[in-house]
């Protein structure tokens, strides 16, 4: 029994330590990254596939090696835009912060992804910020998604439009 122990704990030290040598490899190829995504479409199945994508893109290469923004604007806002809200919000067809969608964003964040949400777009569809959005505030809102994504391309932030 002993020996299947040592086995066993030798097993893990090497199984660590290629996962910590992985990890370093990818950080090194990748180094550090500036990424907007671009969400402006209110299709629940890819927005949750733009969310898994931003996921792996972390898992790639690492939380403190990327700083990640996702702007939304125009049907993009349905992402975060809370089921109850769709009957005083008619210009929406989609309300997609449900349980499940919301438990993806609250990782990402964790994992500092930031949110940001299109003032137009806000006004336009006559949005409430603390009403109708999950987990949104004031300090999340841009004057114009297109062109906080013109920004911070300007800044050095990668485009990427799952």
């Amino acid at each position: 029994m002993k020996i299947v122990q040592k086995i066993f704990k030798l097993f893990l030290m090497v199984l660590v330590t290629s996962l910590s040598f992985s990890a370093m490899a990818a950080s090194d190829r990748y180094g550090k990254q500036k990424v907007v995504y671009h969400v402006n479409y209110d299709n629940a199945k890819k927005q949750s596939g733009t969310l898994r994508n931003i996921q792996n893109h972390i898992n790639a290469v690492g939380a403190e090696n990327l700083d990640v923004r996702v702007v939304m604007h125009g049907n993009g806002l349905s992402l975060i835009l809370k089921p109850e809200a769709l009957k005083d919000v008619p210009k929406f067809k989609s309300a997609n912060a449900t349980h499940v969608m919301t438990q993806k964003i609250d990782k990402l964040k964790l994992q500092g992804v930031s949110f940001n949400v299109c003032a137009n777009t806000l006004k336009g569809r006559k949005v409430d910020v603390e009403k109708h959005l999950y987990d949104a505030s004031q300090s999340d809102i841009v004057p114009s998604g297109v062109a906080e994504l013109a920004y911070l391309q300007d800044q050095g932030f990668r485009y990427l439009r799952p």
